[in-house]
């Protein structure tokens, strides 16, 4: 596997860093957008619009797999993969990941945010917190010399030691030209293992945290994968550069600020 990851040079790092802006571009627009009532397809229908006509780009999901959609829509029990419909409303209570990819200029960036409604539960609003703050304490691990174990390692830890589990079954990946390059990107696993990391790879972090048991199951439309107890589950991604020093965030939205200490 070590072989077939791709480093990027400098003009592709560009191309990438011009497509995570736009993306964090189509997040900040739904910041203002997604509530209560919405369908989901509502959401694919506004983000899709959005990327092609506000953005001039693709979305990069639409296609690929043989998948009909912009995005996944991923609510409450919904690990990943969440199919969106004109049936399934939003309610007050739900806590929603978008999942969203676009491309520009052959390249593609790749993210994902939780949205939470304004009646949602505090126990759904601790655990997307602690999926978000998972994702960061991975992210600070990246730097030319890492490996991809410490990552995995570091988010493990946060999300056990706050009582939830990291789902297994899925996991981060290389990403550029192709949606999914290697390497793959464990949300678990121990310090000092796997690939080194190296600077120019660019890769995603995107735990899926779940408030009960790590399994999971897809249901029979082949694509929503949802936990096996019906408990909650959580998700959060950024597309990231391995710098010469440490780590880019190439989808950082406006809302979000770097943890003190970053690179």
């Amino acid at each position: 596997m070590n072989n077939s990851v791709n480093i990027k040079s400098a003009a592709e790092i560009e191309l990438m860093r011009n497509a995570g802006a736009l993306l964090a571009q189509v997040f900040h627009m739904l910041d203002s957008y997604v509530r209560p009532g919405l369908t989901t397809m509502d959401i694919n229908n506004k983000v899709e619009d959005f990327i092609v006509n506000e953005l001039n780009a693709r979305p990069a999901s639409k296609g690929q797999y043989g998948y009909q959609y912009v995005l996944n829509s991923s609510i409450n029990e919904v690990v990943c993969h969440g199919v969106p419909s004109v049936n399934q409303h939003l309610k007050n209570r739900d806590i929603i990941n978008l999942d969203i990819t676009l491309e520009k200029n052959g390249f593609i960036a790749d993210s994902s945010k939780m949205y939470v409604m304004p009646e949602a539960m505090p126990l759904a609003t601790k655990l997307v917190e602690v999926t978000y703050s998972a994702m960061w304490e991975g992210i600070k691990q990246v730097k030319p010399g890492a490996r991809l174990g410490d990552i995995g390692y570091a988010i493990q830890r946060y999300v056990e030691d706050h009582g939830y589990s990291v789902v297994r079954e899925y996991c981060g990946h290389g990403i550029g030209r192709e949606m999914h390059e290697e390497p793959q990107i464990l949300h678990y696993g121990h310090k000092n293992h796997g690939l080194i990391l190296k600077e120019g790879m660019i890769f995603t972090i995107e735990p899926m945290v779940n408030q009960g048991s790590e399994k999971v199951k897809t249901k029979k439309d082949g694509w929503t994968v949802i936990t096996r107890d019906k408990k909650l589950s959580a998700q959060s991604e950024h597309t990231i550069l391995v710098t010469s020093s440490g780590y880019e965030v190439l989808t950082l939205r406006k809302d979000e600020k770097l943890p003190a200490g970053s690179a």
